[in-house]
């Protein structure tokens, strides 16, 4: 296959091409550097510095290539910072990303794979998984924007003018085995990036936030996909379009869900030490619980995680933390 990918710089869009190029597909990559790290992409990838909302440049690139599908991970990702400045989130990653999709379309490039969240869904009672058919309710304003696309691109299809596979993701975590990729953001708020901090001396201390929650320690409790099955999942949703495939939605995750004490316990193990954190308030719009139904992607495909263990998601991640 020959694909188009945006956000290659990031950390999942950059792990997402290594697993494609290693299994021998050709990757061109879109990404403006705002928030992602040239050194993350691959070096048989081929790379355009440039914003997705630069329709001169983006359609130069399709005249130039002829594309089998799109996948889309472009985009501001920061929780808080949505919550704080909801019309720029909305302007990276609705307004532009659908002139980005419309040069697309124009080009005659119909298959999308498009990059989603589990904030999607909001708040469930009572603790349960969550299914793709329950209903929606962002969680945030970053939730907001991929159920704006999410609809979009939904609307393009019923109409016949795409097809597309919306991978909804859970908590996303560990590095590429072999250090070719992981997580680089400064104050990232992804719990294990930040407990590999607190491991490696980075950081003194971390805060949990919220220890009265009703889950089994009090604190929230999350499903934790390691970034190599996600990436495995992208390119089988790649091969499932690339052949024809319906269009659909899928959650990704694995089924489970550990605690933040129960994360920070593992590391200790790990570590054979000690770590510092202390309780705070909890952070507004918080869930308590996210976990996915992952049956319906396991069903389709026939798909068994390769890397779901909890020991080895932290111990990727603190290999990769220790070499950056």
């Amino acid at each position: 296959m020959n694909i188009l990918l945006t956000g290659g710089a990031g950390y999942i869009g950059s792990h997402t091409a290594i697993n494609l190029i290693d299994k021998g597909h050709k990757v061109t990559i879109i990404d403006s550097l705002i928030n992602g790290n040239e050194k993350l992409i691959p070096k048989k990838a081929i790379f355009f510095k440039t914003d997705i909302a630069d329709t001169k440049t983006i359609n130069d690139i399709l005249k130039k290539d002829k594309f089998d599908l799109v996948m889309h991970f472009a985009g501001l990702v920061r929780v808080e910072e949505s919550i704080e400045f909801p019309e720029k989130y909305n302007f990276y990653n609705v307004e532009k990303a659908k002139i980005f999709f419309q040069c697309c379309l124009n080009s005659g490039l119909k298959k999308i794979i498009f990059s989603s969240t589990a904030g999607i869904y909001g708040k469930k009672e009572n603790n349960i998984k969550v299914k793709e058919e329950d209903q929606l309710n962002p969680s945030n304003p970053y939730a907001e924007t991929k159920h704006q696309i999410e609809k979009y691109l939904i609307d393009l299809s019923l109409n016949n003018k795409a097809e597309y596979v919306i991978l909804r993701y859970f908590n996303v975590a560990g590095a590429d085995q072999k250090k070719r990729s992981g997580l680089m953001a400064l104050n990232s708020n992804n719990l294990i990036k930040v407990i590999c901090e607190l491991a490696t001396n980075k950081r003194e201390n971390i805060v949990i936030n919220g220890d009265d929650y009703k889950t089994k320690d009090g604190t929230p409790v999350r499903d934790f996909i390691h970034i190599t099955d996600l990436a495995d999942m992208h390119v089988i949703a790649a091969e499932h379009i690339n052949s024809n495939g319906a269009s659909d939605i899928f959650n990704c995750g694995y089924g489970e869900g550990f605690s933040v004490h129960e994360v920070i316990k593992a590391m200790e193990k790990i570590l054979k030490r000690d770590l510092k954190y202390k309780i705070g308030p909890r952070r507004n719009d918080d869930i308590p619980f996210s976990v996915a139904d992952n049956e319906k992607f396991k069903e389709k495909f026939n798909w068994n995680p390769k890397f779901n263990n909890l020991k080895y998601i932290l111990e990727t991640a603190l290999n990769w933390e220790e070499n950056i």
